[in-house]
């Protein structure tokens, strides 16, 4: 047991890292919970109804504060099958808080949770730069201090979503990954479904990666039929059977309650148009009147669901009965998107519309007051096409990057959460300072100026430049988004 979790150990040269990003997530997670503690902390609250109403950051769920206050299952169970199960004991523990104190902890047993997966999110990405890709230590800093700086890594680290979570089992499989290909290991069936059914319990699609880092691990042997029957075949089949089960054991009476209730608002609303109609048309003919009531009711509820459908900021979806379907999206601008919200928002936050909700009142599309964001931006997405370059011969990168584009396919190819793309940006950014740390390995000895004997890398510098910048730019904007009541 000491041998398998012995890499969870941290080591003596990470500690200095790890305690200046703990120092770090303090004070961001003390801004947040500052933000809020004024609704969060009263016990008396019911059914989370107020986490919805006053939490307010970006598009980020606060399920989890609701779930861990009163545990049900309200998560979207074909995307997060597992979560409501893995939170429940933490729901035990907060309600034995809330006993002793009166007061409702959840922000505070969330922010312990954030803070683990962070530092080992920190640990795992910053081992990946010095053990799997041979950075030089202080390399591997830059690099890790230049995707903490990232906007919405730096916000997911503190909101009580479950990106932050998914982000360091991702990494942690990633890291895995690469010490077994150099070591000539293959993940084994065991470790195959422990590390699907967690991952892929968190986030159903996250889980599609373990079976990615399998492959490329692996190689031919992932296709040995005991290995695709254990590991692979039998795992997905109960997981979607589980999923299954919980929708229509949990989710589906609530589904029909409210159908039945809305059928009964709409009846009243018809007959409350009808006797409205009746009473102020001119039309005399019993048949004219009924006809033309009918026409116009049907353009009005037309018209008010484009109205609520606009009001989300949503492209249209593909037609189709599946409900994943009813995630995607065809009629919003990929171009836009990527240059806005993928690489824009994901990386730096815009000054308008701070931290807006889409589903709510930030326009689906919002561009930098500064010229300079965009040449941040672009400098970084050619650092990032310039490493793949330079690493094009790394079966690890090549592991990496096939995380990235099946991201990439979901959300630019099927549009699913096109619309707030960004907040997803804990599942693939990462490969972003992977490729780039290719660049800097194959560059360090190249682009140098000296000045008094002391030998200068250009692309060094451009990374520290770049990555003061992220933190003092994202920083200061998110700080003052919390300070000032999210508002």
């Amino acid at each position: 047991m000491k041998k398998m979790f012995g890499f969870l150990r941290i080591r003596k040269e990470e500690k200095g890292l790890v305690i200046v990003f703990v120092l770090i997530s303090l004070f961001l997670h003390a801004c947040c919970i500052w933000c809020f503690s004024d609704s969060f902390l009263k016990e008396s609250i019911e059914n989370g109804g107020v986490f919805y109403s006053q939490f307010h950051v970006s598009g980020y769920d606060p399920i989890t504060y609701a779930v861990v206050t009163h545990w049900d299952i309200t998560y979207q169970v074909f995307r997060h099958p597992l979560l409501a199960f893995f939170v429940y004991p933490l729901f035990l523990l907060n309600n034995g808080l809330i006993a002793l104190t009166g007061y409702n902890l959840v922000q505070f047993l969330l922010a312990g949770i954030l803070l683990v997966c962070n530092v080992y999110s920190v640990i795992f990405l910053y081992r990946i730069f010095q053990e799997i890709i041979g950075l030089l230590r202080k390399d591997a800093i830059i690099l890790t201090f230049l995707f903490y700086g990232f906007a919405h890594i730096m916000v997911a680290s503190i909101v009580p979503d479950h990106f932050t979570v998914s982000m360091c089992l991702l990494l942690m499989a990633l890291y895995l990954s690469g010490s077994y290909m150099q070591k000539d290991k293959e993940w084994t069936i065991l470790q195959t479904v422990l590390f699907f059914v967690i991952t892929a319990g968190v986030t159903l699609s996250n889980g599609v990666k373990i079976y990615l880092d399998a492959l490329f691990t692996n190689g031919k042997r992932f296709f040995r039929p005991k290995y695709l029957l254990f590991a692979v075949i039998l795992p997905v089949a109960l997981m979607w059977g589980f999923a299954n089960w919980e929708y229509h054991t949990y989710i589906q009476p609530k589904e029909k309650a409210q159908q039945r209730e809305m059928v009964k608002k709409n009846a009243i609303a018809k007959e409350h148009a009808y006797k409205t109609f009746m009473d102020t048309t001119s039309i005399t003919n019993p048949e004219e009147r009924q006809t033309a009531f009918t026409k116009m009711y049907r353009l009005q509820q037309k018209r008010e669901a484009e109205a609520r459908w606009n009001s989300m900021h949503r492209g249209m979806p593909i037609k189709g009965r599946s409900i994943f379907l009813r995630w995607t999206d065809i009629t919003t601008s990929r171009w836009d998107s990527m240059v806005e919200n993928l690489f824009g928002e994901s990386i730096m936050l815009h000054q308008d519309e701070l931290l807006g909700d889409t589903l709510r009142n930030r326009p689906l599309i919002v561009v930098y007051r500064w010229w300079i964001c965009y040449v941040v931006e672009a400098v970084l997405v050619i650092l990032f096409l310039a490493g793949l370059w330079f690493g094009r011969k790394s079966r690890f990168l090549w592991l990496s990057f096939a995380g990235f584009v099946f991201d990439m396919v979901i959300h630019l190819g099927l549009g699913f959460g096109l619309n707030e793309v960004y907040i997803m940006a804990s599942h693939w950014a990462f490969v972003m300072p992977i490729s780039i740390a290719y660049l800097l390995r194959s560059s360090i000895t190249h682009l140098q100026f000296s000045i008094l004997n002391f030998q200068f890398s250009i692309l060094r510098i451009l990374l520290v430049v770049l990555t003061a910048f992220l933190w003092l730019y994202n920083g200061s904007l998110l700080v003052s988004y919390l300070l000032g009541g999210a508002s």
